[in-house]
């Protein structure tokens, strides 16, 4: 369904009760209305980084609910994508923080380093956002997040706005280093998202471990 390791890690979710429901309704809502990401993306968190690979992880709430926009990575877009305003104040943190100048939207080179780019609900209504919260993807990725928690090599979760520190309570292996700050969306980026350098942050975590640093 995803890869080999996913696989195995999830395999006892994907019997389960909610699960099953919660399949049955994703693929209603696609079949009556236009919904994000494209069906076969849905799971291209997974699909790009293997558990075992996982150095980074952030965390969004649910998709971009804009026409094109969501490609199953959390504030991710495809290139020939206007760049949506939290991207772009996370690309300027970025270049502020560590130098770098990103031209492109799309994040997928980060995938294959071992960022999860992971949202908490993986699947929206167009122009409705967090219309498919509270249907039981929430479940799905506490537990990714859990099941990661339980790894013995280090992960820096990085986590922005409330909603993603709130899931702070399933990190509490002390081998992980969370970085925490406010969200980088417009409404909020000047009240702490500007200038918590999470990426040097966490290429400084890495480093220190002993672990590959991204190549941001």
């Amino acid at each position: 369904m995803i890869n080999k390791k996913w696989d195995v890690i999830l395999k006892d979710e994907f019997k389960k009760d909610y699960f099953r429901k919660l399949g049955t309704f994703v693929k209603h809502e696609y079949s009556v209305g236009l919904c994000f990401p494209k069906y076969g993306d849905i799971f291209n968190a997974l699909r790009y980084t293997d558990y075992d690979d996982v150095k980074v992880v952030i965390l969004g709430q649910d998709p971009y609910h804009g026409l094109g926009e969501a490609h199953g990575l959390s504030f991710s877009v495809h290139d020939n994508i206007r760049r949506p305003p939290s991207l772009n104040n996370i690309l300027k943190e970025l270049y502020d923080d560590v130098g770098v100048l990103r031209s492109g939207n799309d994040l997928t080179d980060w995938t294959k380093q071992g960022v999860l780019l992971l949202n908490s609900v993986l699947t929206v209504r167009a122009n409705q956002p967090l219309s498919h919260s509270g249907k039981g993807w929430e479940i799905f990725t506490d537990t990714i997040i859990s099941k990661l928690n339980e790894r013995e090599n280090p992960i820096v979760f990085i986590l922005w706005g409330s909603y993603a520190r709130s899931k702070k309570v399933l990190i509490t292996n002390k081998c992980h280093f969370i970085i925490e700050s406010a969200h980088p969306s417009p409404l909020s980026a000047s009240r702490g998202f500007f200038g918590s350098r999470p990426f040097s942050r966490a290429n400084d975590f890495l480093e220190k471990m002993g672990i590959d640093k991204i190549n941001w």
